[in-house]
């Protein structure tokens, strides 16, 4: 069975910091492209952070950059996303997720800020961030 669970959601001050960890199992994850996203009640779901298989190639949404750091470690097939300066408007659930027709194969390396290409998710875990 395929799973990505998500952990290290909770309340915050804006200003602080959270470490979320999205664990893997069931199919050899690290292999793929994986990514970050958020949804906040009544928006539709943005894209906040990817990293390629090897973790060398990363890419961040515009509203977290500089702030939001993805990482992984495939010994441990968990990715991380590391917040800081947390805002207010950073408050939403967040959802890890693996795109299986992006890997190691892959002639591009970009890992892909598009919803729609990742097939595997967590459940996702919730932040606050109180001002």
């Amino acid at each position: 069975q395929v799973q990505l669970v998500e952990s290290g959601g909770g309340l915050v001050q804006a200003g602080g910091s959270l470490r979320l960890s999205c664990a893997t199992s069931g199919r050899t994850f690290s292999i793929y492209h994986m990514g970050w996203f958020r949804q906040a009640p009544g928006t539709e779901r943005e894209f906040v952070a990817a990293i390629n298989w090897s973790g060398r190639r990363t890419y961040y949404g515009a509203t977290v950059k500089d702030r939001f750091t993805v990482s992984r470690d495939n010994a441990k097939n968990t990715m991380y996303l590391q917040m800081n300066s947390l805002k207010p408007e950073d408050t939403a659930v967040y959802y890890c997720a693996a795109d299986t027709s992006r890997a190691i194969w892959s002639p591009s390396q970009t890992p892909s800020q598009n919803q729609y290409d990742y097939d595997y998710w967590g459940q996702g875990t919730q932040v606050t961030v109180s001002s």
